[in-house]
């Protein structure tokens, strides 16, 4: 492989910084910061990175070039996102986590590698919202973070394996002393969800190797919903399992499958659990096999492959740029999305028309994004589902119409619309499409794996039958589906106190200071590390703790403190060493705080009151809905909304329809609102309490 960014270092009269990719972040190599992250980040872009010369969006960016071997050097991008500047100053992953209190800080960090076909290309501006990196990052320069994007070589990557990336990542959040760092665990493989399986095998997802546990459950799912169920579905006995399935077609298939594997084992397997670790841990020696065939086959496959896209070249080179295009459909059956394929097309569909009209009526030019989503939205109210569609959007065919995305002269998000020929344009498509995206396969009416022949394979025919499709087992069905509605895992990294002259305290503003509307239903947010030497004064605290917070937070720019609680009748003169421990909280009060911001919680200005029959009070990030009336959001789910379904335009909840009519009879009701509009009782009393309800045999 190439290596064009050494090339550039060159070109710039500049010799570049190369580090080992598995040895960089280690503790000592090569830095071994002591301080609060907000100041470790400025050491690592300091000493191990260069900072480019170009920016993104205004954002400074640094490059530390990872050597995986002699032909193999990796880009590590770390961005600086100021929130004075930030198009979104606000973090969903902090509100859908449950950090949604936190004050909103100054800046933020994104640790990028880019998918490696665009190791030698500059960053685009939109690098923050692309989902094809090997890794993307994000932590506050609280210590808070996010894990966004892992892709490994079954995601996208021809060098680097997802374990790989992740202990390069581990290591950096390490060495920086990143406080808590969380994961929305929506991982696949070969179809499985990842947190299920591994969930069951391991007893945690395959995050869980690094330290990443149960931060909170979708849908009211809480921390003890979760451990129940996952000790229910690892402890079933295999010969149940058998003996449960004793009457189904697939009884032989399963019966064979266990009898294999204990039969290569040399430990006793009692438990699906058993079953499932040995199986993920064994090397198949057909896979193995396969490799071998698949290498001796590889030079006909090229020879094949290249002489059919010479057919194309010479059948119609104007048309060559079509090639590169992608269906809308074939791209979302690769995407793990929350809203159904229907769903998908349509907005895309939507979109679509939108670009017609405005291309009809202007004659030339494409529309921005928010024009295009202003536009949209007159049609579908779901915001979270056109984002995520107009995420996808570039290079798609969308009926008879291809969108591509773009960076106009005014350096704004721009989408544009061409037309093309149904007949002559996308049939030189369908062959390029069977051999590079061949189809999902269909995992539950598949033809029955031979036991032994392919691991994988078995653990899909295993993993849909035992925890999917469970015959007649409401517990069990419950119990996986609990596990699935648990996404949002954390790694919090305990404090240490370093071995120096230093004493080291979490300082935290008195939540008296803030607003008393809003302290009755937050939590206070997170305390600021301090450090100060033993002969440190009541003076010297105050000030390192003011320098902290005005550093971190932007409500904080002109605090002034002026009261240690912790401290007594200490006076400012007075020396701290014996009177307060090292790594103890301290509160602080002061004044300065600019409660007026727009900037002041990273969950939003928006205050949404949370209120569902599942038991959720906060925003999980799942699809909601709110009632017209009393304003409270719930779960589609839990209102009996398939995710198919397009919201109603007019919704209310069970409590408002109370206050306006006798109770629901077992004869089909409508309610007459004012405007004469008529709703059907199903959707005004139609709630889906079954998980509720259910919910308890977990317990």
């Amino acid at each position: 492989m190439s290596i064009p960014i050494l090339e550039t270092c060159r070109k710039r009269k500049r010799r570049p910084k190369l580090f080992g990719l598995h040895s960089f972040a280690e503790p000592g190599c090569p830095i071994n910061p002591t301080g609060p992250f907000r100041d470790n980040i400025r050491i690592f872009l300091k000493q191990c990175a260069e900072p480019e010369d170009y920016c993104v969006k205004g954002m400074p960016l640094w490059c530390t070039l990872l050597v995986r071997d002699k032909s193999c050097v990796v880009p590590l991008y770390t961005i600086e996102e100021g929130a004075d500047h930030s198009l979104n100053p606000f973090c969903d992953h902090c509100r859908c986590t449950g950090w949604g209190n936190h004050l909103v800080s100054k800046r933020k960090y994104h640790v990028v590698i880019p998918n490696d076909r665009d190791w030698n290309k500059p960053l685009e501006d939109n690098v923050l919202n692309i989902h094809s990196h090997l890794l993307h990052g994000l932590i506050h320069c609280n210590g808070f973070g996010h894990l966004l994007c892992i892709n490994g070589i079954e995601g996208g990557s021809k060098y680097l394996y997802g374990r790989e990336i992740m202990d390069l990542w581990d290591r950096i959040c390490e060495i920086l002393k990143a406080r808590k760092i969380s994961v929305e665990d929506a991982s696949k493989k070969h179809g499985m969800d990842l947190r299920l399986l591994h969930g069951v095998a391991y007893g945690h997802t395959w995050f869980g190797r690094w330290g990443y546990k149960f931060c909170r459950g979708s849908y009211g799912v809480s921390e003890e919903n979760y451990d129940r169920a996952i000790e229910i579905l690892s402890s079933q006995k295999l010969d149940k399992i058998i003996q449960d399935f004793s009457d189904r077609e697939q009884s032989r298939q399963i019966k064979c499958m266990v009898q294999h594997y204990r039969d290569l084992s040399e430990s006793q397997l009692v438990t699906i659990r058993d079953l499932f670790k040995f199986m993920l841990t064994i090397k198949s020696r057909s896979a193995l096999q396969k490799k071998l065939v698949a290498a001796t086959a590889a030079p006909s496959a090229s020879v094949q492959k290249n002489s059919i896209r010479i057919s194309f070249h010479k059948k119609d080179n104007s048309k060559e740029k079509y090639l590169r295009c992608k269906r809308f459909t074939s791209v979302i059956a690769h995407m793990d999305s929350r809203w159904p394929a229907k769903r998908l097309e349509f907005a895309a569909e939507v979109i679509v028309d939108a670009l017609k009209q405005h291309k009809s009526e202007v004659g030339h030019g494409g529309m921005t994004r928010q024009d295009l989503r202003d536009a949209a939205r007159m049609h579908i109210g779901d915001t979270g589902l056109l984002d995520y569609v107009l995420k996808s959007m570039n290079n798609v065919i969308v009926g008879c119409h291809i969108v591509r995305r773009g960076i106009n002269s005014a350096r704004v998000l721009e989408y544009t619309i061409d037309d093309v020929d149904p007949v002559k344009d996308l049939k030189l498509l369908e062959p390029t499409e069977e051999i590079h995206q061949k189809p999902l396969p269909d995992l539950l009416h598949a033809p029955a794996p031979v036991p032994g022949t392919d691991v994988y394979n078995d653990v899909v025919y295993l993993y849909n039958n035992t925890l999917l499709n469970y015959p007649e087992s409401e517990l069990l069905e419950l119990a996986t589906q609990a596990v699935l509605d648990s996404k949002h895992f954390v790694k919090d990294r305990p404090f240490r106190d370093e071995d120096d002259q230093l004493l080291r305290f979490f300082c935290q503003v008195m939540p008296g200071l803030f607003d008393a509307e809003n302290m009755a239903t937050e939590t206070s947010p997170a305390g600021e590390l301090v450090m100060v030497p033993l002969h440190a004064t009541v003076f010297d605290l105050k000030q390192a703790a003011e320098k902290a917070l005005r550093d971190t937070y932007c409500i904080m720019d002109k605090f002034v403190v002026t009261e240690v609680d912790n401290l007594g009748e200490m006076e400012d003169r007075d020396v701290l060493f014996g009177a307060l421990e090292s790594g103890a909280e301290i509160l602080v009060r002061g004044s300065g705080i600019d409660l007026d911001s727009n900037l002041k919680h990273e969950g939003g200005a928006d205050n949404w009151i949370v209120r569902c029959e599942c038991g959720a009070r906060d925003d999980d990030g799942e699809r909601m809905i709110a009632c017209d009336i009393c304003e409270v959001w719930q779960h589609t789910r839990c209102c009996g909304i398939e995710d198919s379904e397009a919201v109603p335009p007019l919704f209310v909840c069970p409590g408002c329809c109370t206050s306006f009519g006798p109770p629901m009879t077992n004869s089909p009701l409508e309610f007459q609102c004012s405007d004469d509009l008529l709703l059907d009782s199903a959707t005004m009393y139609g709630m889906d309490y079954e998980y509720d309800n259910c919910i308890g045999l977990l317990q």
